[in-house]
């Protein structure tokens, strides 16, 4: 069973942003996730407490070639799948930007 997929409004904006080229390969990644999205036995991989971000319960997929990370919560009640961020990894910020829109939307 394919999991509802959910954008944060920034994480709508992030999608706009991305190259044209990169754009398919990333909302395949995702609908590919959504399938099954939790782990060990799906796809996404588990997110902790980085450096001085606190990302338990989240989850990242990554685009190694695209060099671009998403990362997501689940609400398993409802099999909903929110995309927090798209972003490049660069520096780590991805995941302290993760943090704060997960702050600002109480996920």
């Amino acid at each position: 069973m394919t999991w509802q997929i959910k954008y944060l409004p920034e994480a709508e904006d992030d999608l706009a942003a991305l190259n044209q080229s990169v754009r398919p390969q990333i909302l395949k990644g995702i609908r590919k996730v959504a399938q099954n999205p939790g782990y060990p036995d799906g796809y996404g991989k588990p997110l902790g407490n980085f450096a001085a971000s606190n990302l338990a319960g989240l989850y990242k997929i990554k685009f190694k070639k695209a060099g671009l990370r998403v990362v997501y919560a689940l609400q398993k009640q409802d099999e909903i799948m929110t995309i927090i961020i798209i972003s490049a990894r660069a520096d780590d910020l991805v995941y302290y930007e993760a943090e704060r829109r997960r702050k600002r939307h109480n996920l």
